[in-house]
């Protein structure tokens, strides 16, 4: 008796390179750390200044060029770091070191990003836009190089990159950017980089892997910082709040503590190591948020 054939599996087809090198940039640019770049509204939105359609405008094209100046530095970065990242548990995934990417097409696309923000902040806004997306750039690229391993030194960097993008939207605009604002804004920023840094200290404890400098940080340390801003961050916002006559202002001194307090949660757990995560899943800092929000959008409107 003829024993039954049986049909061979279909074989899986590769992704095409020129499907998958562009998908793996993609992933490379790091989508979900797009987010960040939506803080280039804070300045308008603290001067009252969102209404218009040309600020509306402008804003849409400084959070491309920031998407596009940031992407590259992550481009760059993952293909400086190729070799040590395929023998790192998690990081053995990104696209550069895994082969999606190769580290030319990488170092390449990475230069083309970079160089059309500058290209882009200049025609498209103004001087001091582009100058500011240049320091952001030479910053973040010694940070690659160098400064990521020095301590205390690499705290300020990643702070400076997001009081950077707050300031660009106001810089773009000729808004002028208030004392206060930069107090609050950039002492917000070391509050959350620090909890960041706490938190992959804590897991890092606990056997998780995690960047190598943490290894010259101490928990008390990270902890004496991020406390230490989240001080000052709430000082400077009550100062700018109540220097202001405005009721709904002053009032949302109350949001954005309570902002604070339950970001703080999670900071001292340790489990704010993607602050993304934090802020977009917790539903009770998000409705804080909303409430911080609403308060400040009746401030602005003078209700």
């Amino acid at each position: 008796m003829a024993e039954p054939t049986v049909a061979a599996a279909p074989a899986t087809r590769p992704v095409p390179q020129l499907v998958s090198v562009p998908l793996g940039l993609v992933r490379a640019a790091r989508p979900r750390q797009w987010v960040k770049n939506v803080l280039v509204v804070a300045a308008p939105a603290a001067a009252g200044q969102l209404a218009s359609r040309h600020t509306a405008v402008q804003l849409g094209i400084v959070f491309l060029l920031f998407t596009a100046a940031a992407a590259a530095v992550y481009l760059v970065n993952d293909a400086r770091d190729a070799d040590a990242d395929r023998a790192h548990p998690v990081k053995c995934r990104r696209p550069v070191a895994a082969g999606d990417v190769p580290v030319s097409v990488a170092y390449g696309t990475g230069g083309v990003l970079a160089l059309g923000a500058l290209a882009g902040g200049a025609a498209l806004c103004n001087t001091l836009t582009a100058a500011l997306l240049a320091a952001y750039l030479a910053m973040q690229f010694a940070y690659c190089l160098r400064l990521k391993h020095v301590l205390v030194v690499d705290l300020a960097v990643v702070t400076t990159g997001f009081v950077m993008r707050a300031m660009i939207g106001g810089v773009a605009l000729g808004i002028p950017l208030s004392r206060w604002f930069l107090i609050t804004t950039g002492f917000g920023a070391l509050f959350m980089v620090a909890a960041k840094r706490y938190s992959e200290a804590v897991q890092m404890k606990g056997g998780g892997a995690t960047r190598v400098l943490l290894t010259e940080y101490t928990t008390g340390y990270l902890r004496f910082v991020w406390q230490l801003a989240a001080g000052v961050a709430v000082l400077g916002y009550c100062l700018w709040a109540l220097e202001n006559s405005g009721t709904w202002r002053q009032l949302s001194t109350i949001a954005f503590i309570l902002a604070v307090l339950r970001y703080a949660v999670f900071a001292d757990r340790g489990t704010a190591g993607a602050p993304e995560d934090v802020v977009l899943r917790d539903r009770p800092l998000a409705v804080i948020g909303l409430a911080w929000l609403a308060m400040y959008g009746m401030a602005v409107a003078d209700l």
